[in-house]
């Protein structure tokens, strides 16, 4: 088997091709819309969703135009999700992967219009495939269940509303698991969906690993905004604290957030044991979201 790392750059170099494949061309009209789109999803970014898709498709033996077309339909759902919480009605950032944010680079209008768009491209990706009509569709379902009001909009409705509050950790976990989990969880199931329908074991298991990887990704996101630059980060270090926002390290302390995130990594280790060696890459994919720097 390739090292995590070989594997992971070359799945992260098969996912650009992939995403410039399904991007509309740069000079067709609208040229700045299109332009702005291929701006925020290409050339930055860990790809961690897409590598969740691939490493969960290994685990059923997925077609790999499948799981390129769903790993590009949920980077897509991601990375407009960044360019509206980048805007400044929401979290008001200039810096987005090491560069201006859409909205900075472009204009606001622009920014709203890349998001939006990108979210109708997912979909059309999605649902183009050449699977079986009824898992296309559980896809489909699944992607935006976990994009909407009860998953990635509803916690980013929770995350606003909470600026200056007090949370208790549960609120400030399930705040989470919708507005960073929803999506993470899609990404393994789609991966896994690709491959074949999945049975009660096999979603229970899926879902334990993706809630303890969800909630990691976001409590090593807090100990990073708190202890990290900006250049390090690629986006703006210390903003967490400088809005007044909730977070796992202004509750729990540094050094207990820290020892969260690797309890949850064993977590999703464990929640791994029925798939034996198969699952290694979603292992070492736990792995690098707990270790990770940037």
């Amino acid at each position: 088997m390739q090292s995590f790392d070989v594997w992971m750059k070359s799945t992260q170099a098969e996912m650009e091709a992939a995403l410039l494949r399904h991007l509309p061309p740069a000079d067709r009209v609208p040229a700045r819309l299109h332009e702005a789109m291929q701006y925020a999803v290409l050339d930055g970014g860990k790809r961690v969703r897409p590598l969740l898709v691939h490493a969960a498709g290994a685990l059923f033996d997925a077609d790999a135009a499948e799981l390129a077309r769903a790993a590009a339909a949920v980077e897509m759902i991601h990375t407009y999700s960044l360019v509206h919480d980048d805007m400044p009605c929401m979290d008001d950032d200039a810096l987005r992967r090491g560069k201006p944010t859409v909205h900075v680079k472009y204009d606001e209008a622009c920014a709203l219009l890349v998001g939006d768009a990108l979210q109708s491209q997912a979909f059309e990706i999605l649902s183009s495939g050449n699977l079986a009509a009824e898992r296309q569709l559980a896809m489909v379902r699944l992607l935006a269940q976990a994009s909407g009001s009860y998953g990635m909009c509803g916690g980013q409705a929770i995350d606003l509303a909470s600026v200056g509050l007090q949370l208790s950790l549960e609120e400030l976990e399930q705040m989470h698991r919708l507005k960073t989990g929803a999506l993470l969880r899609a990404s393994v199931l789609l991966g896994a969906l690709a491959g074949k329908a999945l049975n009660e074991d096999e979603t229970a298991a899926l879902d334990a690993y993706a809630a303890a990887i969800g909630l990691a990704f976001q409590v090593v996101d807090d100990v990073l905004d708190a202890t990290a630059d900006s250049a390090t980060l690629g986006k703006t270090a210390g903003k967490d604290a400088a809005d007044n926002k909730p977070t796992y390290v202004s509750i729990l302390g540094l050094e207990q957030s820290r020892a969260l995130a690797e309890k949850l990594r064993a977590d999703a280790h464990r929640a791994l044991q029925a798939f034996g060696d198969k699952a290694q890459r979603l292992r070492e994919i736990a792995d690098l979201i707990v270790q990770r720097k940037a």
